[in-house]
């Protein structure tokens, strides 16, 4: 999707993928090997003048190889690192004043043992790095739990947190520039089921000036600390008035996808402009937007562009619990496009 929002400006794009059939290959040269290759990433910079990423599992080990062999990454590899280490991560925003859910390092069962005694059980325990999808996590119910929940996650390099009851998640998406100049889109709504996100809503319901106003906020001083060049996404928790910082995406993200369609400037056009030099587009919703994964193959596609979808099919190997593509419908009337999603919904394998 950054390629092919990237070529209408004249861009030309080399992607390196460790998987044969990435999609990519369909808007320009595929390198196909792990992105820790030194042959390949040697290859990868050859051909390359300016580099970013799509994906947080990216080593950040790699992108320092590029930038050594002389090619310009940006967002670069500090936002990559910071991503990759959810105990930095949170620490960070703390640091940058954004509330965070309680949280305590664990390298042991018995660390896991005195947090829960502070953070109350349940409680979540997640890999620092590694995860996403719901994947690297799991829920500790009781502090007998303890030893087998370590063990399951490996034993050490872990995060616990307080499990937190909030009213719903959002993210905000926001896009800066060489010349520091930022952009942000609309609040988003989420909604995710086994760690997967399932449905976003552009702009979120029920958000007023002030409370777009602080994500923004959090987001700029952020992109401010990494000096970070291009697209970041947030992931929030909303309890009430506060908003509590999850996780964040050093790149163009999922639920941005929405865009595409919905917005001015949709999040991968900006993505590009903003690491090329170019002026950043606006970011102004069109209108009201759904985005609606598709998890598994959908047997009958066409039925979804005869609702008005917006497709978007990847071109993916199935298998559970992967995103083969997505579809966004867009209206200006709320209760016609809750109609039209809830038939999708009904259409696509959940």
């Amino acid at each position: 999707m950054l390629g092919l929002a990237g070529l209408p400006l004249g861009e030309r794009f080399t992607f390196l993928d460790p998987d044969e059939s990435a999609p990519a290959a369909a808007v320009g040269r595929l390198i196909q090997a792990a992105y820790d290759d030194r042959v390949a990433l040697a290859e990868f910079a050859s051909a390359c003048d300016l580099a970013t990423f799509e994906f947080e599992q990216v080593p950040a080990a790699a992108v320092e190889r590029l930038v050594e062999a002389g090619v310009e990454v940006r967002p670069g590899a500090r936002p990559l690192a910071v991503a990759q280490d959810r105990l930095e991560e949170k620490r960070l925003f703390e640091r940058l004043g954004l509330a965070v859910p309680r949280f305590a390092p664990v390298d042991s069962a018995a660390d896991l043992e005195a947090a829960l005694t502070d953070l109350g059980a349940p409680a979540i325990l997640k890999t620092r790095g590694g995860g996403y999808d719901g994947k690297g996590q799991l829920q500790v119910k009781r502090g007998g739990d303890s030893a087998a929940a370590v063990a399951e996650l490996g034993g050490a390099g872990l995060i616990v947190e307080e499990r937190v009851s909030f009213d719903r998640e959002l993210s905000v998406i926001a896009v800066r520039a060489r010349d520091g100049e930022v952009v942000v889109y609309p609040l988003i709504e989420n909604t995710h089921r086994a760690g997967i996100l399932r449905l976003s809503r552009a702009p979120a319901p029920f958000v007023d000036v002030d409370l777009q106003r602080r994500a923004e906020a959090h987001v700029r001083r952020v992109l401010e600390e990494l000096d970070y060049v291009g697209v970041l996404a947030i992931e929030l928790f909303q309890l009430g008035r506060d908003l509590l910082g999850n996780e964040m995406a050093p790149r163009v993200h999922n639920s941005g996808h929405w865009t595409i369609e919905g917005a001015e400037t949709s999040q991968f056009e900006n993505h590009v402009r903003a690491i090329t030099g170019r002026p950043l587009g606006r970011t102004d919703a069109r209108g009201e937007s759904m985005m609606l994964n598709l998890i598994g193959e959908v047997s009958d596609p066409n039925a979804l562009l005869r609702l008005g979808g917006h497709l978007h099919l990847y071109g993916k190997s199935p298998r559970p619990g992967r995103k083969l593509g997505h579809v966004t419908f867009t209206d200006t009337d709320p209760a016609r496009l809750e109609d039209r999603v809830a038939e999708a919904a009904r259409l696509v394998a959940q």
